[in-house]
C-alpha cells in the first residue's frame, strides 16, 4: 500500500468539461476520490487552510494551478524514427524514399543503442503529456536477420526503456515477413522477419506483461503480411498500417481483387479491438466496413502531413462508428496536442469549412489508451488509474485563452506541460526539459557518429 497523495486542481477535465478546483485523492496509483469544489475565491498558490487541508488521513492537499488533464495517449509510435527528425527534410522526394533514409536507422541499432534511444524518446513523451504509448515494433532480429541470443532482445529494450522513462507501453510486437506482396525482405528488412506468421507468434509467445506493461500484436500491413499468412494467427488487440499510401492500395488491388480494408476484414481481424492506423485513402465502401465494425481508427496528423501522405477522411470514419485515436508515428514532432488540432484543421484545409470537430471530442480522442489495452486510464474519476498532466495557462500560448478545453487543443503545446503524474507518481516537472534536450542531443549525435 502507498501513501495516499492529493492535489487540489486548480482547473481540471472532468466528465466532459472543464472544472474550477477539483479535489483529486490518489491511493495506490487509482484515484480514491474525486470532488469538483467550485471555485468560491480566488485559487493561489497560499490556499486558504480551510481547503489545504481537507479531511484526510495522512499528509496536507497540494495545490496545482493551471489546467489539468487526464493522461495523454500516443497510440502509434516508432521510436527509433525519432532519430531522424530535421535530418530528411532536404530536397524533394517521396514517402518511398524517406523509407530509405528510415531504414538506414534501422540497420544502425542494436539492443543497447536502441534502449538509449527509445528511453529519450519515451522520456521527450512524457514531457509532452503522454502516459500510454503504443510502440510499433519491428526491429527485431540482427541487421543480416539472424536472431539474438535472446529473441526479443530488442523488445525487452523498449520495455526497459519506458520503465526507465516512467511511461505505461503496450508493445506492438509486429509481424513483417515480405518486402511487398510476393516479395521477400530486402537489405535491412531481413531484419524485421520472423519467416513466417506462426515464428512470429512463437517468439510472440515468449514475451509477458506486467502492470505496466502490455503485450499485444500488429500485422505491418498488406505489403509485409501475405494473405494467406494474415488467416493463420491473431492477437489481441492486433493494430495493423492501412491505406497510408495510393501504391499500397493500387498494389493490394492487382494482386489480390480486394482493398486493403477487405482484405483484413476477410482474414477476420475487421473488429472493435483492432487499430487501423492512418486508413487515409478509403474507398466509401471502406469507410462503411470499417464504421460497422466498430474498429479504432489512429490518425498521425503531423507524421501524415510530413510525409505527404494525404489527408484521411476522420469525420466520415467516426460518423460511420468508428471510433479515433492519435499518434505521433515517426516523431516529426512530439506534441499531442498538435495532433489533436491538427485533426480538425487539416479537416478544414480539405473541406474549406470549418467546425468538423469540437474540442470535448478532440480532447477525447487524445485520451483513448483503451485501444492499447488500458481501458483503466484517460478519465479524471474514481478507480481509474491516476495520471494527470497539469498545463501552464499563463505562458505566451495559453495566456488569456480562457483555460479551457479550448486552450488545451487549440492553444497548448507540449511545452506547457508543467508536471505529469503516471499512475500517482510525479513522472516528469518543467524543469526537466532542460536536461531532456541535452540527453536527446547526446543519445541522436552518438547514433549518427
Amino acid at each position: 500500500m502507498s501513501d495516499p497523495t492529493s492535489y487540489l486542481l486548480e482547473r481540471a477535465w472532468v466528465d466532459g468539461a472543464v472544472h474550477d478546483d477539483v479535489l483529486v485523492e490518489i491511493e495506490d496509483g487509482r484515484f480514491s476520490r474525486v470532488e469538483v469544489l467550485g471555485r468560491d475565491r480566488r485559487f493561489s498558490a497560499e490556499i486558504s487552510a480551510e481547503k489545504q487541508r481537507l479531511p484526510r488521513s495522512t499528509g496536507e492537499t497540494s495545490p496545482l494551478p493551471g489546467l489539468t488533464l487526464p493522461g495523454l495517449a500516443n497510440c502509434h509510435s516508432h521510436a527509433f524514427h525519432r532519430a531522424l527528425r530535421g535530418r530528411t527534410q532536404r530536397g524533394s522526394g517521396t514517402f518511398w524514399t524517406w523509407r530509405e533514409q528510415m531504414y538506414d536507422v534501422a540497420g544502425r541499432l542494436d539492443p543497447d543503442s536502441y534502449l538509449a534511444l527509445a528511453e529519450v524518446t519515451f522520456r521527450e513523451m512524457v514531457a509532452a503529456g503522454i502516459t500510454t504509448v503504443g510502440e510499433f515494433h519491428y526491429l527485431h532480429h540482427q541487421p543480416d536477420g539472424t536472431p539474438y541470443d535472446d529473441p526479443n532482445a530488442m523488445g525487452r529494450a523498449v520495455i526497459e526503456a519506458a520503465t526507465r522513462a516512467g511511461i505505461r507501453l503496450t508493445l506492438l510486437d509486429t509481424c513483417y515477413l515480405t518486402a511487398g506482396i510476393g516479395r521477400p525482405p530486402e537489405g535491412v528488412q531481413r531484419r524485421f522477419s520472423d519467416g513466417d506468421v506462426d515464428g512470429w507468434g512463437e517468439r510472440l509467445d515468449s514475451l509477458t506483461g506486467d502492470e505496466r506493461t502490455r503485450i499485444a500484436g500488429a500485422y505491418h500491413s498488406v505489403r509485409a503480411v501475405p494473405r494467406d499468412q494474415m488467416r493463420t494467427r491473431t492477437a489481441s488487440p492486433l493494430h495493423i498500417h492501412l491505406s497510408e499510401q495510393v501504391a499500397e492500395n493500387d498494389e493490394c488491388l492487382a494482386a489480390y481483387g480486394l482493398t486493403p480494408t477487405q482484405v483484413f476484414a476477410e482474414a477476420g481481424h475487421l473488429t472493435d479491438h483492432n487499430t487501423l492506423v492512418h486508413a487515409t485513402h478509403l474507398t466509401d465502401d471502406d469507410v462503411r466496413l470499417i464504421g460497422r465494425s466498430g474498429a479504432y481508427v489512429d490518425f498521425c496528423p503531423t507524421t501524415e502531413r510530413d510525409l505527404g501522405d494525404g489527408i484521411g477522411p476522420g469525420r466520415a470514419l467516426q460518423d460511420a462508428g468508428a471510433r479515433l485515436t492519435l499518434g505521433s508515428d515517426s516523431h516529426a514532432v512530439i506534441d499531442p496536442f498538435e495532433e489533436m488540432r491538427a485533426l480538425e484543421l487539416d479537416e478544414r484545409l480539405a473541406s474549406r469549412s470549418r467546425g468538423h470537430w469540437t474540442a470535448a471530442e478532440l480532447l477525447v480522442a487524445g485520451t483513448r489508451h483503451d485501444s492499447l489495452g488500458w481501458d483503466d486510464v484517460g478519465r479524471i474519476a474514481v478507480g481509474e488509474r491516476a495520471d494527470l498532466v497539469t498545463l501552464a495557462t499563463d505562458t505566451t500560448r495559453t495566456a488569456g485563452t480562457g483555460a479551457d478545453e479550448h486552450t488545451a487543443v487549440f492553444a497548448a503545446a507540449a511545452e506547457d506541460v508543467t508536471q505529469v503524474v503516471v499512475d500517482g507518481r510525479v513522472v516528469f516537472r518543467a524543469a526537466d526539459r532542460q536536461q531532456l534536450g541535452r540527453d536527446l542531443a547526446d543519445v541522436v549525435g552518438r547514433l549518427w557518429s
